[in-house]
């Protein structure tokens, strides 16, 4: 959308600003750098400060402008990146001061996803959030929006420049939203699909570069990128894992999670984040070697909480004690003896028997191994257990009927077959029954 609005072209060369406000949580420094340095960004100047409240007209107070406007000239910066969500009107009048490209928290995380987003989904998802977010931005101090059109062909309706901006970002955003429908809908398909074949899902959740991708690819073998930077993964990656005694599961891969996330890109990844709202138990990632680890906890859950994730199970998995001192794999319960935490390291594989075991004894309570009898008028319900890969071996009998032995979630193969008197136990729960 470049072509609808006019800004500073700057260069590659920022200066960063981050207060200590009273009203807000202490921001990460490391963190707000290593957000720089991920959007390919060289740093030439960090300016700091603390209020007990943002100014209204500058955010950072009148002397504190006139500084950044100084140090600006004298590193030559091409642009101002803050630490924290700009109005537009600060934005404004950041610009016309230190004459300078100024661009918030929120449009740095946006400028980074872009640049990760691999799918058709992601880029229009991204696309969407960027949309919503400059539409509140295209009043800047360029004069050229609140010109009248005039010119050869641009004659006649008297609709200035930035009225026509924000018509076409409007309907730009609208076809946007139509495309994402459509792969909402296809989401949506898959999804009943895996419930139809009682597969429950799993979902990864967690702070940004907290490891999960690296416990993905563990777990699955799937080779999903995975670095130590920031937003390594943006687009929903799933794969089917099977589980000893407790049948397949589905294990999603999902986007990482920020202090501050923006809202627009929590609105426009909502399809994404689906896949963790329908989720059967959730898998909350932990950088174990963290010195912040509570306070990233913290941002997790509130995020879960706005996409209305926060009651389903969550097992908590402390990754990287490769990185800590003196920590071996090992398993915290709570007072009722259920699973809560795992220590583990995904890079190395320590402790992941650890978590394969929990996932086990969380879906297995309700696994049985059994034989299931058929008539021959049931061929259909014979070929929908095959379909479900569950079948384990079959016997032919002599009536043309099927004896198949199966090995499922009980509450599934109950939904396949009413009468219960067709159904013998051989295990359930880890007990032996009389074989059929």
């Amino acid at each position: 959308m470049k072509e609808l609005f006019e800004r500073h072209q700057g260069g590659e060369n920022a200066l960063l600003v981050q207060l200590k406000i009273a009203s807000e949580n202490r921001g990460d420094t490391e963190e707000f750098k290593e957000l720089v340095t991920s959007a390919g960004v060289s740093i030439v100047d960090f300016i700091s400060g603390s209020r007990i409240k943002p100014d209204s007209k500058y955010f950072v107070g009148k002397g504190k402008a006139e500084e950044i406007a100084q140090a600006v000239a004298n590193t030559e910066a091409d642009v101002i990146i803050f630490d924290h969500n700009l109005s537009p009107a600060q934005e404004r009048n950041l610009e016309q001061l230190v004459k300078c490209r100024v661009i918030d928290r929120t449009g740095l995380i946006l400028d980074i996803f872009s640049q990760r987003a691999r799918s058709f989904e992601g880029k229009l998802q991204v696309e969407l959030a960027q949309l919503r977010h400059l539409s509140t931005r295209l009043v800047r101090g360029w004069t050229h929006l609140e010109r009248q059109k005039g010119g050869i062909g641009l004659r006649g309706p008297g609709e200035t420049q930035l009225e026509t901006d924000r018509r076409l970002i409007g309907e730009r955003i609208k076809h946007i939203n139509r495309r994402l429908e459509k792969v909402q809908k296809q989401r949506q398909q898959g999804r009943r699909s895996r419930e139809r074949a009682a597969m429950p899902t799993v979902s990864l959740v967690g702070y940004t570069n907290a490891g999960k991708s690296t416990l993905f690819n563990t777990l699955t073998g799937a080779g999903v990128y995975a670095q130590d930077q920031l937003f390594a993964t943006l687009d929903a990656t799933l794969r089917r894992v099977e589980i000893a005694d407790a049948g397949p599961i589905i294990l999603a891969d999902t986007v990482g999670f920020i202090r501050q996330l923006p809202h627009d890109l929590v609105a426009a990844f909502r399809s994404t984040l689906e896949e963790t709202q329908k989720s059967h138990l959730l898998l909350h990632v932990i950088d174990a070697s963290h010195e912040d680890r509570q306070e990233r906890i913290e941002h997790v859950n509130e995020v879960l909480t706005e996409i209305d994730a926060q009651d389903i199970d969550q097992i908590e998995i402390y990754n990287k004690i490769d990185l800590l001192g003196g920590v071996s794999p090992h398993v915290d319960y709570d007072e009722s003896g259920q699973v809560r935490r795992i220590w583990l390291s995904s890079a190395n594989g320590e402790g992941v028997d650890l978590l394969l075991g929990a996932l086990k004894a969380y879906f297995g309570k309700d696994f049985v191994h059994c034989w299931v009898y058929l008539e021959p008028h049931e061929a259909k319900l014979r070929a929908q257990l095959y379909a479900l890969d569950v079948v384990a071996s079959e016997i032919i009998r002599e009536n043309g009927g099927f004896s198949l032995e199966v090995s499922m979630q009980k509450h599934v193969l109950e939904q396949y077959v009413k009468d219960s008197g067709k159904i013998e136990l051989i295990s359930s729960q880890g007990i032996s029954v009389k074989a059929g």
